[in-house]
């Protein structure tokens, strides 16, 4: 989508490169979202026998993502000093 705007972006393969901490609390702070929204309720996450009630808040959801980076909801895309989850895709409308 972001291609076919003619915007230009960075892509951080965020498997091979770990986010760091300070890179996590960054993106945090940028969300409009609930920071909940930032970890994936998916298949992994149950068979790791995760309780998303246990991740609402900034703290144990930077340090699920530090362990497993795999559960970290994507894309995301900053702008600026604005984050947000772009899933479903349309949603980078509102970001540009």
């Amino acid at each position: 989508m972001l291609s076919a705007r003619g915007v230009e972006f960075d892509t951080v393969e965020y498997l091979k490169e770990h986010p760091t901490r300070e890179t996590l609390e960054k993106i945090v702070a940028m969300l409009d979202e609930p920071v909940a929204e930032l970890v994936r309720k998916d298949k992994r996450f149950k068979e790791l026998g995760l309780n998303p009630d246990d991740y609402t808040d900034k703290k144990p959801v930077i340090e699920l993502l530090l362990k497993y980076p795999e559960l970290m909801q994507r894309p995301i895309v900053i702008r600026g000093k604005r984050a947000i989850i772009a899933r479903p895709p349309d949603k980078i409308a509102a970001l540009l």
